[in-house]
């Protein structure tokens, strides 16, 4: 009787003592993991492709197909792309002494007429003066020996996350040679009397996962185009490289438009003053951004795909901004789309229990 009450006592705390030693474990073991996770991801991406070219050549033949049609595409946009920032970054260079006049000329010469506030005079050297000052201050360069100890230790934190990189296509290339084989083997450790609906979950959220990250991705090129297609069409120096950064941000919902019509404002007011008809052109390309990604784009490309209100898609994105940060923001909707999943089929299942129906009544409820 004794071993009978103290056992199940000991095999919890085990349980827990257990759980709480993996946790640790998984995140001393973060930096380790974290290039495995990025790996999975990819080969879940790129999976589809190698799988229909392997149903006419080897499977080790098609992923190096995928890996070089990717790169070589990767390589013509960043040939395209490069040499047009520079030209964007050192545009906005320029605008440097633009900004400190402007600072000067307007913003406090209006606050020194309207306010008790006096803000410093700014000039080009002196800011630089002040980059060199923080930069002793918050890194301590005391002499140049400590110096050649930061850039060193700088360099070797970027030799490993440059090793990280370079491992990231190797582990992905595992995870796609074996990938069907992982499956099946994922798929004999299931109970047999859940298989068939374990697989079925499974399958829909993938059809989910895919159709939105398609979408999505189309969305993000796109909008992306238009921004920087009107903003370039209206005169707008910095247009490209603002369109692009919206279209890329648009991944999380209003985070492109919001950091796209700022930095628009911005850099109009630097290189037209206020000139009110280069600001509501600005204000109606961004408009016209808007309309064509909530009536056009989105039906389109992504229509329900998620299956959430615009009510849970921002409270989706802000869970996982206080969760996780920017990481978080990035995965919401993704891991949103699963979570609907599973809680159509767990709603699902509520509706044809005895509970629901009433033939069993909770303990609690009964007279």
């Amino acid at each position: 009787m004794i071993n009978q009450s103290i056992d199940p006592f000991f095999r919890r705390l085990f349980i827990v003592v257990a759980l709480i030693i993996t946790f640790v474990l998984l995140y001393l073991m973060l930096p380790v993991i974290l290039p495995f996770v990025f790996a999975f991801v990819l080969a879940y991406l790129f999976n589809p492709l190698v799988k229909r070219l392997s149903k006419y050549i080897k499977r080790w033949i098609a992923i190096i197909i995928v890996y070089s049609t990717i790169t070589l595409g990767m390589v013509l946009l960043l040939w395209w792309l490069i040499p047009t920032l520079w030209h964007q970054l050192q545009a906005a260079w320029e605008y440097l002494p633009k900004v400190l006049s402007w600072y000067n000329e307007v913003v406090r010469q209006w606050l020194i007429a309207n306010t008790n506030i006096r803000l410093p005079l700014l000039e080009a050297k002196g800011v630089s003066e002040t980059l060199v000052e923080y930069l002793q201050t918050h890194y301590k360069f005391s002499d140049a020996s400590s110096m050649m100890s930061q850039v060193l230790a700088s360099s070797m934190s970027f030799i490993n996350n440059a090793g990280l990189i370079v491992l990231v296509p190797i582990l992905t290339f595992y995870f796609l040679f074996n990938w069907d084989k992982r499956l099946q083997m994922w798929k004999m450790a299931i109970p047999a009397p859940y298989c068939k609906k374990v697989i079925g979950i499974a399958q829909e959220c993938d059809r989910a996962l895919m159709a939105f990250i398609k979408g999505q991705l189309l969305v993000m090129v796109l909008l992306g185009a238009i921004y920087a297609v009107q903003l370039q069409l209206i005169g707008l120096e910095l247009g490209l490289i603002i369109g692009m950064v919206a279209g890329i941000a648009s991944f999380v919902p209003y985070l492109g438009f919001g950091i796209g019509f700022i930095a628009a404002i911005i850099a109009c007011l630097f290189q037209f003053g206020l000139n009110w008809t280069y600001l509501s052109l600005i204000v109606g390309a961004f408009l016209v951004g808007q309309a064509a990604e909530g009536y056009i784009l989105q039906p389109l490309l992504l229509g329900d795909k998620i299956g959430l209100s615009p009510l849970w898609v921002i409270f989706a994105v802000l869970a996982g901004a206080s969760l996780l940060g920017f990481v978080g923001m990035l995965i919401a909707l993704p891991v949103s789309a699963v979570i609907n999943v599973l809680f159509r089929h767990l709603y699902s299942y509520y509706l044809s229990t005895d509970f629901y129906k009433g033939r069993k009544q909770l303990v609690l409820f009964k007279k």
